[in-house]
């Protein structure tokens, strides 16, 4: 009896240890991958980019519930029922935009 509570006082021992080393190895894994996380953000992103993103996601939460509807299968497809459509931009207004011209097609080598 006394041999068994003197192993299990040792064992104990050891568990203690082994959970302490434990924790002082995760507390330096997490602090290593929180390094990396930093490192992966790298610098800022330039403002226009961070207003384009503000942009994209309020378009994204504006056509969210539309979107739901159709995959829940309880409505028609965005883009083919009834609701709020953006009017096609002309050419000449996308061009008075300050937009490139579009490319010339190509035509084939041997017709030359």
């Amino acid at each position: 009896m006394e041999s068994l509570r003197e192993q299990l006082k040792i064992q104990r021992r050891q568990q203690v240890k082994e959970s302490e080393a434990a924790l002082h190895r995760n507390s330096s894994l997490l602090q290593d991958l929180q390094k990396i996380e930093e490192r992966l953000r790298g610098p800022r992103p330039r403002p226009q980019l961070l207003a384009l993103e503000t942009r994209y996601w309020a378009s994204v939460e504006e056509s969210l519930p539309a979107w739901e509807h159709f995959l829940l299968g309880k409505g028609p497809h965005p883009t083919h029922g009834p609701g709020p459509r953006r009017a096609k931009q002309k050419a000449s207004t996308a061009r008075g935009q300050g937009l490139p011209p579009r490319p010339e097609p190509r035509t084939n080598p041997s017709e030359r």
